[in-house]
């Protein structure tokens, strides 16, 4: 796995119309850290787009033709981290002897210098890998029940090992301020439970968001407001009433004003909030349907009666109302992950390989593409 391919260069030109190739089937979608960028793993390569202007910014693919289930990509760095199955393993050459690789090791986590064209660690693991997660220095690899942080580029030695609860997700969040203690969040050890590391402090607090398994969570840059939602009993109120809704997604604003909804009801909701007012209630008996936890120390957030306060549901202590502000219709056949971009752009990735920048204030569709299957995108790695 090696070369530099975009779109319009060479290996564009080298593609013959007149062939008709097979669109390889999406496995994953990821955004970067700052939103920038999005990553696809297919079951030919993986793909990195460009969020603004939209476009392809290099496609790798394994030697052997096989492909990724999970790639994620450090901002908009040269770095990269993927998973892989054990077959595929022969693509990548790498100087460091120090891999843990053995007949028993089905999936592959690897990390990929595309500057010097090196696998700078990779390490082997008996069990699906569901998810990994890089910050600047650190990776965490998600399996079933286990998360494992390691040093992103000293791989042997491992920084943690959390228990989680079955998570076939592969929920996890990692702070990405270098200047701030890293915060980890994943699963608790018990349904509805959120566990939060403090990983330069080695402290651990377990949260009890919600009455049933979580099923999505984000958290911001800075590991300070953690925001999640189960997977039963979640409220979503639009004008028309209120009805039950599988979340798919959520997405925190950087400034912390709004918060983006996607679900399997095939509408994008845009909540107002008002974190900076204040936390409100200490944690009661009713279990909420959505929460959220500043993760700060008590004295960085202002006003908060506490370190670990929790949105109800959606309430108006932290929204500005229980309301949607802002709605977009989405096909409802397939699921899609939300963020936020610049200028009051919303974005959303379907695994239908959509892309599907929304300008929130006007509610409408700002440009819609299909990243798999434009024709002028090169077919070739190098």
């Amino acid at each position: 796995m090696a070369g530099h391919v975009e779109v319009g260069g060479a290996a564009a030109a080298a593609g013959d119309d007149d062939v008709k190739k097979e669109v390889p089937q999406l496995l994953s979608v990821s955004w970067n850290q700052n939103r920038s960028c999005f990553t696809a793993a297919t079951t030919a390569d993986f793909r990195v787009f460009r969020c603004c202007p939209f476009g392809e910014h290099l496609r790798r693919v394994h030697e052997d033709g096989g492909g990724f289930t999970v790639a994620e990509m450090l901002f908009r760095s040269n770095i990269f981290a993927t998973v892989s199955s054990s077959s595929s393993s022969s693509s990548f050459s790498s100087s460091n002897n120090n891999n843990n690789n053995n007949n028993r090791d089905h999936f592959m986590v690897k990390v990929w210098d595309d500057i010097t064209h090196k696998c700078l660690w990779q390490r082997g693991f008996p069990t699906a890998v569901r998810s990994v997660r890089v910050s600047r220095e650190r990776i965490a690899v998600v399996v079933d029940r286990i998360v494992r942080v390691y040093p992103l580029f000293k791989p042997t030695r491992l920084v943690c090992k959390v228990e989680t609860t079955h998570n076939p997700r592969g929920l996890c969040c990692l702070s990405c301020r270098s200047d701030e203690t890293t915060v980890l969040a994943c699963p608790g050890t018990v349904k509805g439970q959120v566990r939060v590391e403090r990983l330069d402090e080695d402290t651990t607090r377990f949260i009890d968001a919600h009455s049933s398994d979580v099923a999505c969570m984000e958290m911001t840059l800075d590991g300070t407001v953690l925001a999640t939602a189960s997977v039963k009993g979640t409220l979503v109120r639009v004008r028309r009433g209120r009805d039950n809704a599988e979340i798919h997604s959520i997405a925190l604003s950087p400034d912390l004003r709004w918060l983006a909804v996607s679900s399997n009801k095939g509408t994008l909701h845009v909540f107002s909030l008002r974190i900076g007012a204040g936390a409100g209630q200490n944690d009661a008996a009713d279990v909420p349907s959505a929460a959220s936890a500043s993760l700060a120390r008590p004295n960085t957030v202002p006003n908060a009666r506490s370190s670990l306060s929790f949105m109800k549901g959606f309430l108006p202590n932290y929204f500005s109302s229980e309301w949607s502000f802002a709605q977009f219709h989405l096909p409802e056949a397939t699921r899609y992950i939300v963020a936020f971009g610049e200028q009051n752009i919303v974005m959303t990735l379907g695994m239908d390989a959509s892309f599907d920048p929304v300008k929130g204030g006007e509610k409408v569709r700002k440009e819609f593409f299909r990243f798999l299957h434009d024709k002028n995108t090169p077919d070739v790695g190098l």
